[in-house]
């Protein structure tokens, strides 16, 4: 049917028809907000290429905490910056470390947020690399015994769910073993499953002081120039035991998220990474864009590609826009 019977613009006219045929939905319930926790007492350190979002110490990691469930948030996810840092990375095991002090002090004050763990090495060891070392090399095995630790040590502080974003091989059958067999067989594991080499991570590295002190991370992170090897970590991780899986960076890599959404049945995550939070903000300080409107239309973009939710560090901002 051909114009002028078929006009188009007809369910465009007025706000109450675009609602009502609207395809893709975003709400604050499909939000995850990411949150750095720090040593010490009523420490607020906000991050310079992340504007708005900070350092915090666990009391004031509550509060934010809060803040961000009241405005519609249902879950964060922890990342922890320890007091010491060693070769072993002791302190992403220990009991009494960062992330499982922020996680019983959330649990215990804001019961009904969510709480996801990262499971990584990155922010704990001397070295800034994601695994045990031999020389220069990036040791597989003997990781994941350590990343098993780390997340039975978060499963014992009262965290809802870990999330390893290590890409060691084998690390989601590792954990879950190691889960299952300390009385965690019900705590579900969101696997960092398709996790790229990206050049948008370097504001976070900033956050989680986590910047390695030599090398890279293209021996074990993906090559961005490949869609089919994502297909294959996400059948090997359900293999393993994922519940959920997840694609990061999420902007530059849609037509991925797209292709793993048509591939499984598990629930998808996709992360908006910290180089994409940054670039959008930076550029409405500029004057360029509305970051408003550029916030939303990005985040419902990932949502088009097919994530059933999404980490962001405009979490808090968007809820209180969806509100």
């Amino acid at each position: 049917m051909a114009f002028p019977i078929t006009r188009a613009r007809r369910l465009r006219m007025s706000p109450a028809v675009r609602d009502l045929v609207r395809e893709t939905r975003l709400s604050p319930e499909q939000l995850v907000y990411p949150m750095f926790v720090c040593s010490g007492a009523g420490v607020r350190r906000e991050i310079p290429s992340m504007p708005g979002n900070c350092q915090w110490s666990v009391d004031l990691l509550v509060e934010e905490a809060r803040t961000v469930h009241a405005a519609g948030v249902p879950a964060v996810i922890l990342f922890g910056i320890p007091p010491v840092k060693d070769a072993e990375a002791s302190q992403a095991f220990d009991a009494d470390g960062i992330v499982q002090t922020a996680v019983r002090a959330l649990k215990r004050e804001v019961p009904a947020l969510l709480v996801f763990t990262d499971v990584c090495l990155c922010e704990y060891t001397s070295h800034g690399h994601c695994g045990a070392l031999r020389g220069d090399e990036i040791l597989n095995d003997p990781t994941l015994e350590i990343l098993a630790r780390v997340a039975v040590s978060h499963a014992r502080a009262g965290a809802d769910v870990v999330a390893p974003s290590d890409m060691m091989d084998g690390r989601v059958a590792a954990i879950r073993a190691a889960l299952d067999a300390e009385g965690f067989a019900a705590l579900p594991i969101l696997s960092y499953a398709v996790k790229y080499a990206s050049a948008y991570y370097g504001p976070f590295r900033e956050a989680a002081e986590s910047a390695p002190a030599f090398g890279d991370r293209r021996s074990h992170q993906m090559d961005p120039a490949n869609a089919r090897e994502a297909l294959k970590e996400v059948d090997l991780d359900t293999e393993e035991g994922a519940d959920m899986v997840m694609v990061k960076p999420a902007g530059p890599y849609l037509d991925v998220v797209r292709a793993v959404r048509e591939r499984t049945v598990l629930p998808l995550a996709a992360y908006q990474v910290s180089g994409e939070f940054a670039s959008l903000v930076a550029a409405a300080r500029l004057g360029w864009i509305d970051l408003d409107r550029a916030m939303l239309e990005s985040l419902i973009g990932i949502r088009r590609a097919g994530a059933d939710f999404i980490l962001t560090y405009f979490a808090k901002e968007a809820a209180r826009r969806l509100g």
